[in-house]
């Protein structure tokens, strides 16, 4: 997040925001998933305030309002004022799809990349995820600590205030519970809210390439039970893909995760199609990636309570041209949310407002789909929007403000960044005043 002039945790009044995007929607059921003119409804107040206490919302309205608030009269002196210059306002991005616990960047496979070689040569090579499975096995829990930590930083800076961090470079049960425990201590001391995933099941350990089943045991009769008995994870995760598992292989991963009271998500049809309506049973919070989604899973997911979340950047950082059917998932109804898939090989930003610009330019979809895609719809991917995602009293304190004067500008300025400063739980990382 900015760099702090100050931080204080007493009621925060924001005033004269020039808009104010709620995202409160009188077209859908309260905290039901986003979808089809849903999407486009942003709530836009102008001329607006916001005031916060105790880490809440307590009122959002047009800025004459918050002026005749009565418990503001009678708290005024104990309030600080945030005056946000006409500035833009929203609810601060939900990042629901990330891969930070890693130890280097993968530069070789970058240059490989470059010159030709396909996913599946460079993974051949000894590169790819096997390279930063070695790195991560070797490195301190407080090495990787400190690397999840300025991703945080990194994030909260470019108007995230919710994080979604996956383990899955470990590919062993001490590696990945040493990765969620990095996860843990970074969040300990970010401001924001951190939702951790176990993604053990990312891909088959070098050492136990050629056996599968041995590695899916230990996934099962350790790796979840001691992510599930230290409460270092929400949700386990699985890679669903050739080369990595089998959707039979991911039906025993989401049972035992399942019986442990923990959540599921899926990596799907990202490199080729696959089945989709035999996880459904296991009510996924998120399917993510479908690059290669089939009409008829598309139309499960208009009917399900199930977030289509897509991630454009790696699909720019591979210079694939094709990108995620965005416009065919919202035509049909699906709940859609965007995300940075945040990760050393194939997608390293933790930029929200760049993914809501690809969204825009090469998926078509429109501002306002792409703005509720990054924010409620990604906190309906985390199960949180009935406390993010939105402006509403009662709900969380997060919120992002733009040194913008129209909220389409959030799309059309793509690379830069335009975070003037955000607030996570009612606690403000101030600009430096003159």
């Amino acid at each position: 997040m900015a760099q702090p002039s100050a931080r204080t945790n007493q009621p925060l009044l924001l005033t004269h925001i020039g808009q104010l995007l709620t995202l409160r929607s009188e077209s859908s059921r309260p905290n039901s998933l986003r979808r089809g003119a849903a999407m486009r409804d942003l709530g836009i107040i102008e001329d607006a305030a916001v005031l916060c206490a105790g880490g809440k919302i307590v009122s959002v309205g047009a800025m004459r309002d918050a002026a005749r608030d009565p418990w503001l009269k009678r708290h005024r002196r104990q309030v600080t004022e945030l005056d946000c210059g006409g500035r833009v306002v929203l609810p601060g991005f939900v990042d629901s799809h990330t891969h930070p616990v890693f130890a280097a960047p993968r530069l070789v496979d970058f240059e490989k990349r470059i010159s030709g070689a396909t996913y599946e040569e460079i993974a051949a090579a000894g590169g790819g995820i096997a390279s930063s499975v070695s790195a991560v096995r070797k490195a301190r829990r407080s090495e990787l600590a400190a690397n999840v930590a300025r991703a945080l930083d990194q994030a909260g800076r470019h108007g995230t205030t919710t994080i979604e961090c996956k383990s899955g470079y470990g590919l062993s049960t001490e590696a990945e519970i040493k990765s969620l425990e990095a996860i843990r201590d970074a969040a300990r001391a970010w401001p924001g809210t951190v939702v951790p995933t176990l993604l053990g099941a990312h891909v088959c350990p070098p050492e136990l390439k050629s056996l599968p089943d041995k590695y899916l045991h230990e996934i099962v009769k350790q790796m979840l039970p001691r992510a599930a008995e230290a409460k270092l994870a929400a949700f386990v995760d699985v890679f669903i893909e050739r080369g990595a598992f089998t959707l039979e292989q991911a039906e025993q991963v989401f049972t035992a995760a399942e019986n442990l009271g923990l959540g599921a998500r899926a990596h799907v049809c990202q490199l080729s199609p696959g089945e989709l309506w035999p996880l459904l049973r296991f009510h996924p919070a998120s399917f993510d990636h479908l690059d290669c989604v089939s009409d008829e899973d598309i139309a499960q997911l208009a009917r399900r309570d199930v977030v289509a979340t897509l991630l454009p950047g790696a699909n720019y950082f591979l210079g694939l041209g094709a990108y995620p059917p965005a416009r065919k998932l919202l035509d049909a109804g699906a709940a859609v949310a965007l995300a940075t898939d945040y990760n050393p090989g194939t997608s390293p930003t933790l930029n929200m407002q760049f993914i809501v610009s690809l969204a825009c330019t090469q998926m078509r979809m429109s501002p306002a789909e792409a703005i509720t895609a990054a924010t409620y719809n990604g906190a309906c991917a985390l199960k949180l929007q009935d406390r993010k995602g939105s402006l509403e009293p009662g709900k969380d304190a997060d919120l992002t403000i733009f040194d913008l004067r129209d909220w389409r500008e959030i799309a059309y300025w793509f690379g830069g960044n335009a975070c003037w400063t955000a607030i996570a739980a009612g606690v403000a990382a101030l600009p430096n005043q003159s």
